[in-house]
C-alpha cells in the first residue's frame, strides 16, 4: 500500500474512534499536536497533511464527520496588569454598552490606553451568560479568530467546520469576546461577528471603523490628576508639590495626557546614571525615545534589535533569549516594557511601533537573516513544537522569510515557509496559511527551487478548496498535477488529480453569480456543502483568483514558472485572450458567464460513447504570450480510469467509478457545466507550457546576433525562445511542451513570415492525453527585425474544442 493510502486508512480509522462518552471530548477527536503530518477535518473534507508530497483530501459522508461537544463555560482571560488609571468613566460607559449586547469599539491614537482599559474590562466587566473570551487581533485573519472563537467554545481538536455548520454551532452562545489590535475593515469585522451571531464583541483599534453599527468610545488621554498619579506609581515615590508637581503637570499636558508618554518619562528619570530624580522637561518629550536607547547595551539592545527586525510579530522569551544571547530573557523583556519600548501579549513581546524607525536608524545593521532562518528551521522540526506553537508565532516566521528575500536569499524564505506550512494546515489557521504560502512560492521561483513550486501550488490548491474558492482551487491543482509530474512525482501528482474531484461545477439552474475572494469569502473552512455545491453553488466564472492566488499580474515570473503573467490578467477577473463565448457575455471584471450547453463556448458535450471515453466537454488552451513552441491542452471532464480517484478538474459529476457510471453521471447538461472551470484550468495549463519553455543549447554560451528569425526572443511574460536556422525560410524551436516533452518545432516561411502547426492535447487529469485538434501559429516580422508578432488560431478540432488562448502578442528579439 502506497504511503498516501496508509494514511488516508490511519485517518478514516482516526475520524472513526470516539472518546467515552462524558469525559468532554468530541467522539471523533483528532490531536493535532506533535508531528506536522496527519489528518484534520475541515468542513466535510478529511485533509491528511503530507509535508513531502502536498496534503490529500477525501470526503466524509455524514456519520463520519466529527460532533463537537459544547464547552459549560467560557473564561479566557488576559493576563493581569496595573489597573488603569483615569478611566473610571470609561468603565462605566463600556459596562452599559455591553449590557446592550454591542459592538462596542474603543478607538484612539497609539499609546493612548486602548489595551489596557480592554483588558481590565474583560477582567471586570460582568461576563456573557456563557462566559468571556480575550483575543489578541494583531496581525490576524477574520477567519483565524473565528476558529479561535469556536474551539474556545467547542471540544474538538482537528476540526474547522463550515462557514454554514459554524454559524449553527455558535448559534445562541452569548458569550462576550474582546479583540484588541483590531486592524481589518469594517466588511471583515462584520463577517466575523456574523460567525458567531448571539456573541457580544468588544474591539480596540487604532481607527474607528464600525460606522452606524453599536457603540463608538474614542480614548483620548487621562486627566491632570491621573496623570501625575500615573507618574508616581512608576517613580516608586510621591511628587513634591512645589519641586516635581508643576514640571509633572507642564509633562502631562505636553504629553496629551498619553500612559506610554508619561511611562517612559517616568522610565527615563528612574534610569538617570546620575541618580537624580528630575524629570524631562516638556519639551524633550520628543526626544524621549533617543534618550531611552542611550541607556541601553548589551543584551536588552541585542533583543529589542531583535524585536525590531520582526515589526509587529511578537516571540517568546525563550525565542528572544536564545537568538539575543540574553541569559536572563524574561528579565530583560520585564525591563523593557517598563521603558516603555516593548509591550507584554498573551504569547510573549512585541516591539512599540514607533520605536521601530528611532531603533533602525541607529543600528542600521540588520539582524542576520541566517541565524534568525537557522534558529526558527530548527524550532520548528523539535518533536516538542505543537502545530498551535508554529500557529501562535507564524507572524514571525512570516517576517523573517521577507526578511530573507530583501537580502536576496530566497532559499532560506523557503526554507521557513515548508518547514512551517504542514503545521499551519493542521491548526487550521488557514488565514496566517494563507499568507506564509502567498510568500513561499514567488521565494520558490526565484530559489527556481521546482519542487518547492509545485509543493506551494498544490498546498494553495488545497487551501482554496477547503475555503470554498472553488474554481481558484481548480486551477492551481490542475497546474500542481503538471508540476509533479514534470518533477516526476507520481504521489504529488496523485495527490493533486485526486483533490480536484472535490472542485464542484457552477451551477446549471442560473448564470454564476460573481463574487471577490475577500473578506465576505473569509470565513469558510470546508466552504458550502458538497451536496448543495452540486446542486447549484454559483461561483463567478471571471473571478478565480483571490487574495492569496498565485498570480501576480504586476510580477516578472522567470523561466521555468507555473503561472504566466501574461495570462494573470484573465484569472484576475479581466478578458481571456480569444475566449468569447458564443452566447456568453463578458461583463467586465466580474465575468460573469452563464453555462451554456452546445458545440460552441467553452465546452461541448461529448456523449458517454464518444471518442474521449467517458462524458467530456471540451475546452483547449494553446500557449499564451504567443509561444512559439506549441502543443496546445485541451480540458475535458474525462472520469478517468475505473476507480482512480483523479476524475479530473470537473470530473465529481463522474466519480471515478469506471466509464459506465462516469456516463451516467456526466450527461451533456453535467457537461455544460464544465465549461467555466475548463476555460480558466485550460489558460493555466497553457502558462505552464510557455514558462516550461528552455532555451537550447548552452546558457553559457555567447550571444549571437540573428538574421531573420534567428536569435533569441523574450515574450512579454518573461519566456524565451531561440530559433535556429536550419535551411533558407526554415527554423527549429525547441522547447518543452505542455506535457513536458521535450520537442521540436519546424518554422518555414519567407518574406518575413514563418509558420508552424501544433497539438491540441487533452489534459482534464492533468497529464496529457489524446491529440484533439491542431494550432496554426505564424509569426510574423516587423520592420526592423527587432520585434514580430505571433498570431494563434485552431485549424481543426473536435466537435466543442476551442483555442482560448488563440490571438496575437509580441515577441522581441534578445540577441
Amino acid at each position: 500500500m502506497a504511503h498516501g493510502d496508509e494514511n488516508r486508512t490511519r485517518a478514516a480509522a482516526d475520524t472513526g474512534r470516539g472518546a467515552p462518552p462524558g469525559d468532554g471530548h468530541a467522539d471523533h477527536r483528532i490531536d493535532i499536536a506533535g508531528n506536522a503530518s496527519g489528518p484534520v477535518v475541515v468542513g466535510h473534507h478529511n485533509v491528511v497533511v503530507d509535508a513531502d508530497h502536498g496534503s490529500t483530501v477525501t470526503l466524509l459522508v455524514e456519520g463520519e464527520r466529527p460532533r463537537p461537544v459544547r464547552r459549560p463555560r467560557v473564561a479566557l482571560l488576559p493576563r493581569r496588569q496595573a489597573t488603569p488609571l483615569g478611566r473610571d468613566a470609561e468603565l462605566r460607559r463600556l459596562a452599559d454598552a455591553v449590557r446592550d449586547s454591542g459592538p462596542v469599539q474603543v478607538w484612539g491614537v497609539s499609546g493612548v490606553g486602548k489595551s489596557a482599559l480592554l483588558r481590565h474590562a474583560a477582567r471586570t466587566l460582568d461576563p456573557g451568560p456563557d462566559g468571556v473570551l480575550f483575543l489578541d487581533a494583531a496581525r490576524r485573519e477574520p477567519e483565524d479568530l473565528a476558529q479561535d472563537i469556536f474551539e474556545a467554545c467547542y471540544e474538538a481538536a482537528g476540526y474547522a467546520p463550515s462557514r454554514t455548520e459554524l454559524r449553527r454551532l455558535m448559534g445562541e452562545i452569548e458569550i462576550t469576546v474582546y479583540l484588541d489590535n483590531v486592524g481589518f475593515t469594517a466588511e471583515a469585522l462584520r463577517t466575523l461577528m456574523d460567525a458567531a451571531p448571539d456573541a457580544t464583541f468588544v474591539v480596540a483599534g487604532r481607527d474607528r471603523v464600525l460606522l452606524g453599527d453599536g457603540s463608538a468610545l474614542r480614548l483620548e488621554g487621562i486627566d491632570r490628576d491621573a496623570g501625575l498619579e500615573l507618574l508616581e506609581r512608576e517613580l516608586g515615590h510621591a511628587l513634591a508639590p512645589e519641586a516635581e508637581q508643576g514640571p509633572a503637570a507642564a509633562l502631562w499636558e505636553t504629553a496629551s495626557g498619553r500612559p506610554l508618554l508619561l511611562l517612559r518619562a517616568a522610565a527615563l528619570t528612574r534610569t538617570d546614571p546620575s541618580g537624580g530624580t528630575v524629570l524631562p522637561r516638556p519639551g524633550e518629550v520628543a526626544d524621549l525615545l533617543p534618550l531611552l536607547l542611550d541607556r541601553l547595551d548589551g543584551a536588552p539592545l541585542r533583543a529589542l534589535r531583535l524585536l525590531a527586525a520582526l515589526g509587529d510579530a511578537e516571540l517568546d522569551p525563550a525565542h528572544i533569549g536564545a537568538l539575543s544571547e540574553a541569559s536572563d530573557a524574561p528579565a530583560v523583556c520585564a525591563r523593557m516594557a517598563g521603558l516603555g519600548l516593548v509591550e507584554q501579549t498573551e504569547a510573549g513581546y512585541r516591539v512599540v511601533s514607533d520605536v521601530v524607525p528611532v531603533l533602525l536608524e541607529r543600528e542600521p545593521v540588520p539582524f542576520p537573516v541566517e541565524r534568525l532562518s537557522d534558529h526558527f528551521a530548527e524550532w520548528i522540526a523539535l518533536p516538542s513544537t505543537t502545530a498551535a506553537d508554529i500557529a501562535r508565532y507564524a507572524r514571525a516566521l512570516e517576517q523573517v522569510a521577507e526578511l530573507a528575500e530583501r537580502a536576496g536569499r530566497p532559499e532560506l524564505a523557503v526554507r521557513i515557509v515548508r518547514a512551517a506550512s504542514p503545521a499551519l494546515a493542521r491548526s487550521l489557521r488557514f488565514g496566517v496559511w494563507g499568507r506564509l504560502l502567498e510568500r513561499g512560492l514567488p521565494a520558490a521561483r526565484r530559489a527556481d527551487d521546482r519542487q518547492a513550486v509545485a509543493y506551494f501550488t498544490h498546498e494553495q490548491g488545497i487551501r482554496k478548496l477547503l475555503t470554498g474558492h472553488r474554481v481558484t482551487a481548480a486551477v492551481l491543482l490542475t497546474e500542481a498535477v503538471v508540476l509533479w509530474r514534470q518533477l516526476g512525482d507520481l504521489h504529488g501528482a496523485h495527490a493533486a488529480a485526486g483533490a480536484q474531484q472535490y472542485v464542484p461545477p457552477p451551477s446549471a439552474a442560473a448564470p454564476p453569480a460573481p463574487h471577490a475572494d475577500g473578506a465576505a469569502q473569509a470565513l469558510q473552512p470546508g466552504g458550502p456543502d458538497p451536496a448543495s455545491v452540486h446542486g447549484g453553488a454559483a461561483h463567478g466564472a471571471g473571478t478565480p483568483t483571490d487574495p492569496g492566488t498565485t498570480v501576480d499580474p504586476g510580477s516578472a515570473v522567470d523561466p521555468g514558472s507555473a503561472v504566466d503573467p501574461g495570462s494573470a490578467a484573465h484569472q484576475a477577473g479581466a478578458h481571456q485572450a480569444g475566449a468569447h463565448h458564443a452566447g456568453a457575455h463578458h461583463a467586465g471584471a466580474s465575468h460573469a458567464a452563464a453555462p451554456h450547453a452546445g458545440a460552441h463556448g467553452a465546452a461541448g458535450a461529448h456523449g458517454a460513447a464518444g471518442t474521449h471515453g467517458a462524458a467530456a466537454a471540451h475546452g483547449a488552451a494553446a500557449h499564451t504570450a504567443g509561444a512559439a513552441h506549441l502543443s496546445a491542452s485541451a480540458v475535458t471532464g474525462t472520469a478517468g480510469t475505473a476507480g482512480a480517484g483523479a476524475a479530473g478538474v470537473a470530473g465529481a459529476g463522474a466519480a471515478a467509478a469506471g466509464a459506465g457510471a462516469a456516463a451516467a453521471g456526466t450527461s451533456a447538461a453535467v457537461a455544460a457545466l464544465l465549461k467555466v472551470v475548463a476555460v480558466i484550468v485550460a489558460v493555466v495549463i497553457g502558462g505552464v507550457a510557455v514558462h516550461q519553455a528552455q532555451l537550447s543549447g548552452d546558457p553559457t554560451d555567447p550571444p549571437h546576433t540573428g538574421t531573420g528569425l534567428a536569435g533569441v526572443w523574450r515574450d512579454s511574460g518573461g519566456g524565451m525562445y531561440e530559433f535556429e536556422e536550419t535551411g533558407t525560410g526554415s527554423y527549429s524551436q525547441t522547447g518543452k511542451d505542455v506535457c513536458g516533452n521535450v520537442s521540436t518545432m519546424e518554422f518555414t516561411g519567407g518574406d518575413g513570415t514563418y509558420t508552424t502547426v501544433g497539438e491540441l492535447y487533452d489534459t482534464a487529469s492533468g497529464s496529457c492525453g489524446a491529440v484533439i485538434g491542431e494550432v496554426t501559429t505564424t509569426v510574423t516580422l516587423d520592420p526592423g527585425g527587432d520585434t514580430a508578432q505571433v498570431t494563434m488560431e485552431m485549424t481543426s478540432g473536435d466537435e466543442g474544442a476551442q483555442c482560448y488562448d488563440c490571438g496575437t502578442s509580441t515577441l522581441t528579439r534578445q540577441s
